[in-house]
């Protein structure tokens, strides 16, 4: 099982059959480690409508990919020319060989870049090569992680950034409700209103038992 930071809160990951994409912002990101071209995806997830989340993923759906995400987000891109969609609502679960795709609550907003209404943003929780991984999205410190921790986490990708999402002191207290093995921090340092020391983060996420990874935009972990 391999996951991929492409910077921001892009990742992917593949178990060697499934490759996957979430928020595929690559276009116009400052930290892109890869131009959409060089990354193939066979599903790409979509957690909510803003431009450095939607991203590219039309142009991933135009090459075959299977979009999902919510209700207005997949009628959205089917007008636009995506062929494959999977229409999902919060709690909503896709199955297929080898895992599940869940979308889970989150508190934030959404509208696509030419003010489209986006729908309710959600995180989403991926079962993939026998792991489960919990990409929170943009969110704020949220109640219903407890839930979503329930789960049995092996790595939760979380914003940092503050500002728009959680900032660092919210992200700890999301720890101690989601219980991961491992937290990755994302979504900092992508602009200058989202500033933050990942290591410090860190640090602050080992002395409440969850082991921290910095990953670089283009750095890889190997879960098994």
């Amino acid at each position: 099982m391999q996951l991929r930071f492409l910077g921001h809160a892009a990742v992917w990951m593949s178990d060697g059959s499934i490759r996957l994409i979430v928020d595929p912002f690559l276009t116009g990101n400052p930290q892109a480690a890869a131009r959409p071209e060089e990354i193939a995806a066979d599903i790409v997830v979509v957690t909510h409508a803003h431009g450095d989340h939607w991203g590219d993923a039309l142009t991933f759906c135009k090459r075959g990919a299977l979009l999902v995400s919510n209700f207005e987000i997949t009628n959205y891109a089917e007008r636009r020319g995506a062929k494959r969609v999977c229409s999902l609502n919060t709690g909503g679960r896709y199955d297929f060989a080898g895992g599940w795709i869940k979308l889970v609550p989150a508190w934030h907003s959404s509208s696509f870049p030419d003010g489209t209404y986006g729908g309710m943003p959600t995180g989403v929780v991926i079962s993939l090569g026998g792991k489960k991984i919990y990409h929170a999205g943009d969110t704020a410190l949220l109640a219903e992680m407890e839930f979503i921790g329930k789960l049995g986490l092996e790595v939760a990708l979380l914003p940092i950034g503050g500002t728009y999402t959680m900032d660092p002191e919210d992200a700890l207290q999301a720890l101690e409700l989601l219980k991961p093995k491992m937290v990755v921090p994302i979504h900092y340092n992508t602009f200058p209103a989202i500033q933050q020391d990942p290591d410090a983060f860190i640090a602050a996420a080992e002395r409440y038992g969850v082991e921290g990874k910095k990953l670089r935009p283009g750095e890889e972990l190997t879960l098994g």
